[in-house]
């Protein structure tokens, strides 16, 4: 629960500046590219700064407390001279900033749930990335109110990230399951990249990422333009999106946590592939509907919203199981670096899709994720089972075989 509601706050950091971004528009005169790029930047910020982490192992030197707690404290000061910048330049210098300061805000967290739980991680996780994504929403949740000017916004965020870092600094332990500190090495990149569980793990999360990211910043001009053409003024339209955009992204919170219960029981490369087939139906379908009446488009909004992070925590949660013990926490890392970078090239397509085709281009085009991703978690599981039902012959090798099975099981159901 502490974990829950420090990345619930450390992370409102996240799309501050985008939930304001017409506000903003307006007072620097940017265009659309320029204000997309006040996300796109936090994106590649977060490559930088998890790439840097992974590169140097960062994760599996530090204490995961101080880790936390130190960048949680600088990204909130990145983002609050956010308000004092005098111009676009830097403005996306600060946002960069802020990506980079956060790759020690979400990684480690995960890496650190994982040392309270086994048989219940994926809802141990699922309840950290559910918080997590309540958090990126609530800047929006903010825009809905007129009355709140943009530097208001910005600073709440702020003062949230301050409050995380001090929850966690004051109260954090790790739990009874720890993960062993290691020395520095070069290797750990390699011994990720040479197990295959792992690659496929990783893989599917890109596929994933994908498509979660550009949704959620497509979102809320999607239902911006939606309500701006049924009539509403643009303060009206502007509450609108702001309030629909909260509930579309907030509800995946729902979703992580439910999935990480089902996940547990179930097994979570199968939940995985159920997600991303759910998520990318709607995103192919979503586009169709801009004429449409208003309960149906928002009802398969949050469908979408549901589904397109209900599996998020389930591949790092696969990740903490299956790839090297000692590399774990860069392993996680580098999964995020790349995920991430692979965000900021969605995120800057999407608009340019929708001048060229519409929405249906925009969004259909975030459905090749989910099938990519799919095929990598179909292959995972697949190489899971022969793994666990493998036997080798010969009756010496019996008791070593059902042995290695067992160690096998123990490490998946943890």
């Amino acid at each position: 629960m502490l974990l829950a509601i420090a990345e619930l706050l450390g992370m409102s950091l996240w799309f501050s500046a985008s939930a304001v971004s017409p506000r903003l528009q307006a007072l620097w005169h940017l265009t659309d590219a320029q204000a997309g790029w006040l996300t796109g930047a936090v994106q590649l910020g977060f490559v930088a700064g998890t790439a840097i982490a992974a590169l140097l192992n960062l994760a599996d030197l530090i204490p995961s407390r101080a880790y936390f707690a130190v960048s949680a404290l600088l990204a909130a000061g990145a983002n609050a001279a956010l308000t004092l910048a005098d111009g676009y330049g830097q403005a996306v210098a600060l946002r960069f900033a802020t990506g980079m300061l956060l790759a020690g805000v979400y990684p480690p967290a995960m890496k650190m749930v994982s040392t309270w739980f086994r048989s219940a991680r994926g809802l141990a996780i699922g309840t950290v990335v559910g918080a997590l994504t309540v958090g990126k929403a609530m800047p929006y949740l903010l825009r809905a109110f007129p009355s709140l000017d943009w530097p208001q916004v910005v600073l709440t965020a702020s003062v949230g990230a301050v409050i995380a870092a001090l929850l966690v600094a004051a109260t954090y332990r790790d739990g009874p399951y720890p993960f062993a500190r290691r020395r520095f090495s070069w290797g750990l990149l390699g011994d990720v990249a040479r197990s295959r569980p792992a690659r496929l793990a990783i893989g599917g999360y890109l596929g994933h990422m994908w498509e979660l990211y550009a949704m959620w910043v497509a979102v809320p001009i999607f239902f911006s333009e939606f309500f701006l053409a049924r009539g509403a003024s643009e303060v009206r339209a502007g509450a609108l999106s702001g309030s629909v955009a909260f509930a579309v992204i907030a509800v995946g919170a729902v979703g992580s946590v439910l999935a990480g219960r089902w996940a547990d029981r179930l097994g979570r490369e199968r939940i995985t592939i159920w997600s991303m087939a759910v998520s990318g139906a709607c995103a192919l379908l979503m586009g169709w509907l801009f004429a449409a009446p208003a309960w149906l488009v928002v009802t398969v909004g949050l469908i979408w919203g549901f589904s397109v992070v209900a599996d998020s925590a389930q591949f790092s949660a696969v990740v903490t199981e299956v790839a090297p013990e000692h590399a774990v926490g860069t392993a996680l890392t580098l999964q995020t670096a790349l995920g991430f970078l692979l965000t900021s090239m969605t995120i800057a397509a999407v608009p340019h899709l929708r001048d060229t085709g519409g929405w249906p281009l925009a969004f259909g085009i975030l459905a090749v994720g989910p099938g990519l991703g799919i095929g990598a978690m179909h292959r995972l599981k697949k190489h899971k089972d022969i793994a666990s039902h493998k036997q080798e012959p010969g009756s010496c090798d019996r008791d070593r075989d059902r042995s290695d099975r067992h160690a096998w099981a123990d490490k998946t159901r943890a």
